[in-house]
């Protein structure tokens, strides 16, 4: 989607509706506002927010199967990629999200940029373990995670809602073979590399399944 730049053409690339778009743009309006806060997006990606960040989460769309309906987006700062998905899917799928998030003022711009779309989402203000060890954790169809931390951090955060057959759909950058010989120390791993339409030597992570190797 190397042309592909424009609000407009994004959202008919990932075929997101027009309803959809305009929250969008309430978000994306939303997020530069707040970027001058806090940093919630790199400095030096603030004049291309649709290319780099918009695009980045639509292309999950693609992957995530038709019978999900639930989705948790640890880390989940600007939105990216959970809240995004929430509201180009809109009324057409109704999931339920869960945006993780542990810095607090992070966590209060996702409350307002659900409120102001009018998305249907879940913030939970703490660290990704403190909620996958509470007594209740969220079950969920789609774990999502990007730039929160290496893979093998990754799914030991993550190993319980695997055991519970969800899917994983992780960004990661140009070290993502890296990150699959380490993690293969300690895991089985099946997975599927996508590359990614929105960042070149990127990565997205589509995990089905881990088991722990055994030590010998």
């Amino acid at each position: 989607m190397a042309d592909v730049s424009s609000p407009e053409e994004i959202a008919s690339y990932f075929a997101v509706s027009r309803e959809s778009l305009a929250k969008l743009g309430l978000y994306v309006d939303l997020l530069l506002k707040w970027q001058k806060r806090i940093n919630l997006i790199g400095p030096s990606t603030v004049g291309e927010v649709w290319s780099r960040h918009i695009a980045d989460g639509l292309q999950l769309m693609p992957l995530v199967p038709s019978v999900s309906r639930t989705m948790m987006d640890l880390g989940s700062g600007s939105g990216v990629p959970g809240l995004v998905l929430a509201i180009a899917y809109g009324q057409a799928r109704e999931f339920d999200v869960h945006l993780v998030e542990s810095n607090g003022k992070k966590a209060a711009f996702l409350r307002e940029a659900i409120r102001i779309t009018g998305t249907p989402a879940i913030v939970h203000n703490c660290r990704a373990e403190q909620l996958i060890a509470s007594a209740r954790p969220p079950a969920v169809d789609i774990v999502m995670a990007r730039a929160l931390a290496p893979l093998p951090r990754l799914l030991e955060l993550t190993e319980a809602y695997f055991d519970r057959g969800a899917i994983g759909l992780f960004h990661k950058g140009q070290d993502v073979d890296t990150e699959l010989t380490e993690s293969a120390k300690y895991w089985s791993i099946d997975h599927t590399k996508h590359a990614s339409v929105a960042h070149s030597r990127s990565w997205i992570l589509e995990i089905r399944e881990i088991r722990r190797v055994a030590c010998l």
